[in-house]
């Protein structure tokens, strides 16, 4: 049986020694059924992959001898990558959005700049909430402050406050941060109460 030829290791530098690239003379082996082998002449272990139609792939090379695994190759690194770019997006960095109120919005417009910053908190991120008066409304900056002491309220259980209300000329504004241990959202548990609800009246029937 001619010898399995080896793929292209290099990308940007080696990723993982296979098959003939393997220059030791012994490796403790794992089969393509996960099972330890032992300690093998690498020429041994080169034979059981090309038996199983896979590569011979050194894992672990600073383990003495080197760990091989008998596996699919370029099944390895499709899998290897997808939990890179998964482990990627876990690691989401913050930002910092901004939603602008004004002082004679409509309770409908209220609720719907909630719902934008209820969906930014739970993807992780801060939220800058404003106000600016303009002209004759500078008057009445007072009742901006109570306006988002307010609008707060209706959020406050998915968020912790990291600037509490300010004023800067004419404009108040706050920060709030998602909630370390977020509370599940109080739709989602009136939900879960009407099921369970429903579960014990037709186990009664």
């Amino acid at each position: 049986m001619m010898m399995k030829k080896s793929r292209p290791i290099f990308n940007k530098g080696p990723l993982f020694r296979i098959n003939d690239h393997i220059r030791v003379s012994e490796v403790r082996l794992i089969d393509e059924k996960n099972q330890q082998i032992g300690v093998v002449t690498t020429t041994e272990a080169i034979r059981r992959a090309e038996e199983a139609r896979l590569d011979l792939v050194e894992i672990s090379p600073t383990a003495n001898p080197p760990v091989c695994k008998i596996l699919d190759y370029g099944k390895f690194l499709f899998e290897k990558k997808k939990k890179e770019k998964e482990a990627k997006k876990k690691q989401k960095v913050s930002q910092l959005k901004e939603i602008k109120l004004t002082p004679k919005i409509s309770t409908h417009d209220m609720d719907h700049k909630r719902n934008h910053i209820i969906e930014f908190l739970e993807g992780g991120d801060k939220v800058k909430i404003s106000m600016r008066f303009r002209g004759r409304e500078r008057m009445y900056l007072d009742r901006g402050v109570e306006i988002l002491k307010n609008f707060l309220t209706t959020f406050s259980d998915l968020c912790e406050i990291e600037q509490e209300i300010k004023q800067e000329g004419a404009t108040v504004s706050l920060c709030v941060a998602p909630k370390k241990n977020k509370p599940v959202i109080k739709e989602k548990l009136e939900k879960t109460n009407n099921e369970e609800v429903e579960k014990n009246a037709k186990t009664q029937d």
